[in-house]
């Protein structure tokens, strides 16, 4: 079965806003999208080729339609082709897709560079803007906005009654010219006012704040997030399970993780790694079901490009004391393991949008190391609760 053969009651063009759109998991993501369509590629990676997912009526990669901000002016076939020689796309694909990526480019818009001082209420809504001309210029039945940017800093303490904690008090600060949000944040309030829904892929803060998930309920749009599970803790939301079923005590899990590209560049500033380290370690004890020393340190090593590499250790007690241990080396490459999830999540958010769902989507909790809306990080309890919500969705 293909990820196509889900038939939609009406044939439907779907818009997938890239915010960071010009970076290597958007570049992937376009790129394999296309190829996709033109059957130069199978449907390896991608979780929508199931039927227990196709089921729900997804829309068609035939109808998907990209565009994006970015504030990099490098353009799409440029990076593509950096990509290629870092052996992360083939590159048989690039005279084939060149053209159909260079129309993707020219939909890319410039995003909200905080050098410039332009005020955020003015940056919201230019945003808005884009993607409301977007949907309109392209014939577009809905726009998914999906956050594919650098990781930003945790937003930390939020006051109930302040500009993150409330949304009144929030369009107040903006209409007087103050400038309180995120940046990932910013995106997703312009998404929310032109009535797009919204995917965080990145453990920043977006629509995790109060006063943007009442944004989000204003506008009876369903988003979901954060922070895609790509590698080491993937294998973890897998392994930790095991050990708590067969009764195993895990004493520590040791985490050592090296990555290059931007997010490694990214992730060398210490409070930005701190939001990634916060993301990838929450829900290891929930797993197990008690406490355990869980020390985890990331490294950026250029030299890795778009490659990471995670080392764990893993001590464990079994009967009668006796101590034992597992170790695991995980290496890939992060945007072939980040673009399939990225056009999963956008049909499936999207194909929730036209079911009139609306709020966090804490089923689509599958995809990420920090669920929305869930304390369930249980890879297994995730597909369940995945499946069956596909069900309910064809269920109408």
């Amino acid at each position: 079965m293909t990820i196509d053969d889900a038939a939609t009651t009406t044939p439907t063009r779907t818009g997938i806003w890239l915010v960071g759109a010009r970076g290597s998991v958007a570049t992937t993501t376009v790129v394999g999208a296309l190829a996709l369509r033109a059957g130069l590629t199978d449907s390896v990676g991608l979780v929508s080729q199931f039927p227990e997912v196709a089921v729900s009526g997804l829309p068609e990669v035939s109808g998907l339609v990209f565009g994006g901000h970015d504030v990099a002016t490098q353009p799409l076939t440029k990076r593509a082709e950096q990509l290629v020689q870092g052996g992360v796309l083939p590159a048989r694909l690039m005279p084939l897709l060149a053209e159909e990526l260079e129309a993707v480019d020219r939909r890319v818009r410039h995003g909200l560079d905080p050098a410039t001082g332009e005020p955020q209420g003015v940056a919201v809504d230019r945003l808005r803007d884009d993607l409301v001309a977007f949907r309109a210029a392209e014939g577009l039945d809905r726009v998914v906005v999906v956050d594919v940017a650098s990781t930003e800093p945790p937003a930390g303490a939020v006051a109930a009654d302040g500009p993150l904690g409330d949304l009144a008090v929030l369009e107040s600060a903006l209409d007087a010219g103050e400038s309180p949000l995120p940046l990932s944040s910013v995106y997703a309030l312009a998404a929310y006012r032109a009535g797009c829904s919204y995917v965080s892929f990145t453990p920043s803060p977006g629509s995790r704040l109060p006063a943007l998930a009442q944004a989000a309920e204003r506008a009876g749009v369903p988003w979901a997030g954060s922070d895609g599970k790509t590698g080491e803790t993937l294998v973890k939301s897998a392994l930790a399970p095991m050990f708590a079923t067969r009764a195993l005590k895990v004493r520590s899990w040791a985490s050592y993780n090296m990555l290059g590209g931007g997010d490694g560049a990214t992730l060398a500033d210490p409070a930005a790694a701190a939001s990634k380290i916060d993301s990838k370690r929450n829900g290891l004890e929930a797993m197990l079901g008690h406490e355990v020393d869980g020390p985890m340190h990331i490294d950026n090593v250029p030299d890795l490009g778009d490659w990471k590499t995670a080392m764990d250790h893993v001590s464990f007690e079994g009967f009668l004391g006796v101590r034992m241990s597992l170790q695991f080396t995980w290496s890939g490459c992060d945007s072939a393991l980040a673009a399939p999830l990225v056009l999963d999540l956008a049909r499936l958010t999207a194909r929730a949008h036209e079911a009139g769902r609306t709020g966090p989507q804490s089923a689509l909790g599958f995809f990420f190391k920090d669920p929305v809306d869930s304390d369930e990080h249980r890879l297994g309890a995730q597909w369940d609760a995945l499946v069956a919500w596909c069900s309910g969705l064809a269920r109408g």
